[in-house]
């Protein structure tokens, strides 16, 4: 006689309901890590290579940005255009002008490449010779403590629109293209003072 073999044991509906569910809630959490981890990924590689918010920490740049305001910052707008006399940019603060508190400035550009810039008795800015249309500053804004400063090739001469009140190229002197962050190109906030640039 062979011994009779054990008979096979039946899972009741209930015991599979049971393992369907935890089969589930690991499919979810699984999922739900994917996502986590690719919404991560997605972000780091848009602040790395896209847009990078900024906030701005002082007065340099009134009355355009004031204290508190946060902008976006386009990281691609010279990968694929010239840096142009106006833009608000932002870029590594030189040695002169870094702390542990700020390792990036945010000023206006005021000269380019080969240009030469000065600031005359009448408290305008020249650039080549010819008077800066600045609309952007208030009215009865002078500017000072600017002799005739020509900017080298690979750099940007830059000041804050606070003329009174923003250590800028004046200070620390034209700086390089190379140490640009990126184009702002947006204030978005607060809320009621949102605007494109």
């Amino acid at each position: 006689m062979t011994p009779s073999e054990p008979p096979e044991p039946t899972v009741s509906r209930r015991d599979r309901r049971i393992a369907r569910t935890a089969t589930s809630r690991r499919r979810e959490v699984i999922e739900w890590v994917v996502l986590v981890g690719a919404a991560l990924v997605i972000a780091v590689l848009i602040k790395t290579f896209l847009f990078q918010a900024f906030f701005i920490p002082s007065e340099s740049m009134v009355p355009t940005l004031k204290v508190g305001d946060r902008v976006l910052v386009n990281k691609l707008a010279y990968d694929y255009g010239d840096v142009d006399r106006g833009d608000v940019v932002v870029f590594e603060a030189p040695p002169e002008a870094r702390s542990t508190e700020i390792a990036d400035l945010v000023k206006r550009v005021i000269g380019l490449p080969g240009d030469t810039v000065e600031a005359r008795d009448d408290g305008a800015v020249y650039v080549n010779g010819k008077q800066l249309d600045e609309p952007y500053l208030p009215p009865g804004t002078t500017t000072t403590n600017l002799p005739p400063t020509k900017v080298p090739a690979g750099h940007i001469f830059v000041m804050g629109d606070n003329r009174g009140a923003s250590r800028d190229s004046r200070y620390f002197g034209p700086v390089k293209e190379s140490s640009i962050v990126g184009r702002v190109f947006v204030k978005i906030w607060p809320p009621a003072r949102i605007r494109l640039f």
